[in-house]
């Protein structure tokens, strides 16, 4: 984990050291925290987390769908070989992700699936603002959805994801 834990820190850092305390929060992309640096200094979290979401949402088309494509599939093959970042391993866990019966892992491969053959990328949603039954819910539901509305609910929830992050990192 990095030593940059307070604002003053990250205000002072140099890009390198931004990005390396920052890059975790969207999922393999720390070129959303390195393209966030130059708007240095961020008056609060708020004002930073608010930079970073910016910088994603600003990026070209291609460029959100590699981030959100980088994403694991919830409960997926990633997560049963315990290849998950650390953050996304307990984001999933803190959702009850990693204590699946049989039935209930065989329902999420099949939501992902579905949903990754509808959509091309995978469902996302904040695991730690939900739990397993609620998130099958929402896999369900949102499969009727156009492609460019979980365009942007992807978007929407990678920033929550975000957010909780950075929150961490700073323990605000």
């Amino acid at each position: 984990m990095s030593p940059l834990r307070t604002l003053t820190d990250l205000n002072a850092a140099d890009r390198a050291a931004f990005t390396a305390a920052l890059g975790h929060l969207f999922e393999h992309s720390p070129w959303v925290a390195e393209e966030t640096w130059p708007q240095r200094p961020f008056r609060d979290v708020a004002h930073l987390h608010s930079a970073l979401c910016g910088t994603m949402r600003g990026a070209t088309r291609e460029r959100q769908l590699a981030l959100i494509r980088a994403h694991p599939d919830l409960a997926g093959r990633l997560a049963q070989q315990n290849k998950l970042t650390a953050e996304s391993t307990r984001e999933q866990a803190s959702a009850g992700l990693n204590q699946l019966t049989a039935e209930e892992l065989a329902e999420f491969q099949r939501l992902n699936a579905a949903y990754l053959g509808s959509f091309g990328f995978p469902f996302i949603i904040c695991a730690r603002l939900s739990n397993k039954s609620a998130i099958l819910t929402v896999m369900q539901t949102r499969g009727g959805s156009s492609p460019e509305q979980e365009f942007q609910t992807a978007l929407g929830e990678i920033e929550k994801i975000a957010q909780l992050r950075l929150n961490d990192l700073l323990k605000t």
